[in-house]
């Protein structure tokens, strides 16, 4: 049986949890709250994977209609793995890794399906930031037909730290991005490699982009000018693939 996510709100139940070793995903607290007992619990995540956001508390109270007291705990039906141990353990298992990094995707059912094509491609892990993406909810889990329990999944504080350390083990970046000039068909995908996509409204940050070692479009030949998030990481994936296994 798989957990499902809950929302948490007020001290106690949250203090709780933490006791009881569930794991949060995303803590909210309110703007400007003074309590000794709030800040301990956001010390204690401080150091876990946990994305904390201080928010009004119009916020908290559209997130549940119960007692906030100021706080309120978003849980994650999966454990986050350590991106350190997963590229040495891939490394030590495969000549050629696929890692897939997401810089700020925020739609919950965009990033459930990419998780299911990440799957189905043979990604050996997923990268996400602990602040600005979509949380791991019920949509998540829903659209990702189950891939999220069979992938692992790595929270970093940076995405630009990820990128230095996989860069430092050997892997190359490739960044999807509708401004390269190269074709994503014309790269030679056949190494250590790890795919960045961006968020649906902005794409790959500006600062990530000048970090990567290439950057990758795909041929848009009707009159729309970019295709869906979700839909753009099947291509690029099955293009490694392709290559792989010619």
């Amino acid at each position: 049986m798989t957990k499902k996510e809950a929302t948490i709100f007020g001290i106690y139940p949250i203090q709780e949890a933490l006791s009881s070793e569930v794991i949060i995903d995303k803590l909210y607290v309110q703007k400007g709250i003074d309590n000794p007992k709030i800040d301990a619990i956001v010390k204690t995540l401080e150091h876990k994977e946990a994305s904390i956001s201080f928010v009004p508390i119009e916020k908290l109270n559209k997130l549940t209609h119960g007692n906030h007291q100021g706080i309120v705990a978003v849980t994650s039906p999966i454990a986050f793995s350590s991106l350190e141990e997963i590229v040495e353990k891939v490394l030590l298992a495969k000549k050629q890794p696929l890692f897939l990094i997401l810089d700020q995707i925020s739609d919950v059912r965009n990033f459930g399906a990419i998780l299911r094509t990440a799957e189905c491609t043979g990604v050996d892990a997923v990268i996400i930031q602990k602040k600005g993406g979509a949380p791991i909810t019920g949509d998540t889990v829903k659209t990702s037909a189950g891939a999220i329990f069979k992938i692992p999944i790595c929270k970093v504080d940076h995405i630009k730290d990820a990128l230095f350390y996989l860069q430092g083990s050997g892997i190359s970046i490739v960044a999807a991005t509708e401004k390269a000039k190269k074709n994503v068909f014309d790269l030679d995908l056949k190494k250590p490699l790890a795919f960045i996509l961006g968020s649906e409204g902005k794409g790959v940050s500006t600062s990530v982009l000048n970090l990567v070692d290439e950057k990758a479009a795909l041929p848009l030949l009707g009159e729309i000018n970019s295709l869906n998030v979700s839909v753009a990481c099947g291509a690029f994936l099955y293009e490694v693939v392709r290559q792989q296994q010619l």
